[in-house]
């Protein structure tokens, strides 16, 4: 009877040893592959730039053509500011630049009209200089025949200022009529960038001031992971260091990168690194950048705030791990 015990207890140690041995084969297996030298990583999730699209002046909203989630392209129209009081000041700057330009044209016939005043009284005047040296007019005469002459000189001169007058009125109006025609191009609100709808901030019939916002767009050519890392591998990080990138979603790919910016203070990490330990430290931020020709083919599933881990190569030297090596294809593979 006690030999049956003992051999109980020994069947269970080996059994237990047996389950402890392959259950610490299996932890193994699920670890990460231990980085090269030279090779540092941090976790971060996918972020883009964020684009406000505002108002440049203060106004009633027409249209806004595009809803939350699109995908828009540079230059497309994505809505309109009511232009019906713009439309009245173009048309009434335009009436009054119409008639200051012929005010030119009237300024014009008026300075040529005492131009040829000007030339009868100077032969006038010498055909009195020669009378009065003959004692053929007498000089009350002659003094009127002289002033005549003053006077149209003098009024040449005023029809030249009133020119000038009327010319700088032309441009005084053709500037109020630029201005106007500039304020209903921008009552046309365009995409700067190509990217998705993430807020629509305001809808038809809203009344905005100057610098409201109506849309938020995220630039999707300008996509990016921020990480953090520790001094002593942030001031071994060139700008330009090549980067991998492996989302949680898809860890079979490693997605081509590079280091855009380094943090030249470091940084208690923010709350939303998932570590623990790292958010005690101080940090230097990094930022790696996705290329904009390898993400344009993905922009249909491109989605901000994905977590993933950015590897970076803090030496040139150093050799990527068979992991980090299979890149996206350039042609994403079909849904299920």
């Amino acid at each position: 009877m006690k030999m049956l015990k003992t051999i109980r207890w020994i069947a269970f140690l080996a059994a237990l040893s047996v389950t402890g041995y392959f259950g610490w084969q299996f932890y193994l297996s699920q670890q990460p592959e231990p980085l090269p030298e030279g090779i540092v990583s941090g976790n971060g999730r996918i972020e883009a730039v964020q684009v406000d699209i505002s108002t440049k002046f203060a106004g009633r909203i027409e249209e806004v053509s595009v809803r939350e989630g699109d995908l828009v392209q540079p230059g497309q129209v994505i809505a309109r500011m009511d232009t019906s009081e713009l439309d009245a000041s173009l048309a009434q700057s335009q009436a009054r630049l119409a008639e200051v330009e012929q005010s030119v044209d009237q300024a014009l016939a008026n300075i040529a009209k005492s131009e040829s005043d000007v030339d009868l009284a100077k032969k006038q005047v010498s055909r009195a200089e020669k009378l009065i040296s003959n004692n053929a007019m007498s000089e009350a005469e002659y003094d009127t025949t002289v002033n005549t002459l003053a006077v149209a000189q003098a009024n040449l001169g005023a029809t030249k200022a009133a020119l000038r007058t009327q010319q700088f009125a032309v441009k005084a109006a053709e500037a109020q009529v630029k201005q106007i025609e500039t304020q209903l191009d921008d009552a046309v609100l365009y995409s700067p960038v190509q990217g998705r709808v993430l807020y629509r901030l305001a809808e038809t019939g809203e009344v905005l001031s100057a610098g409201g916002k109506v849309l938020t767009i995220l630039d999707l050519t300008d996509i990016y992971m921020e990480i953090y890392l520790p001094a002593d591998a942030a001031v071994r990080t060139p700008i330009g260091a090549e980067a991998r990138v492996v989302f949680d979603v898809a860890p079979e790919y490693a997605a081509r990168a590079k280091v855009t910016f380094v943090s030249p203070e470091a940084q208690f990490t923010p709350k939303q690194v998932e570590t623990l330990d790292e958010r005690d430290k101080l940090m230097f931020r990094v930022k790696v950048q996705l290329p904009p020709e390898r993400v344009k083919p993905y922009l249909e599933r491109i989605k901000t705030g994905i977590r993933g881990v950015a590897y970076v190569k803090v030496n040139s030297e150093a050799e990527w791990p068979d992991f980090l090596g299979r890149p996206f294809p350039e042609v994403p593979p079909e849904t299920p």
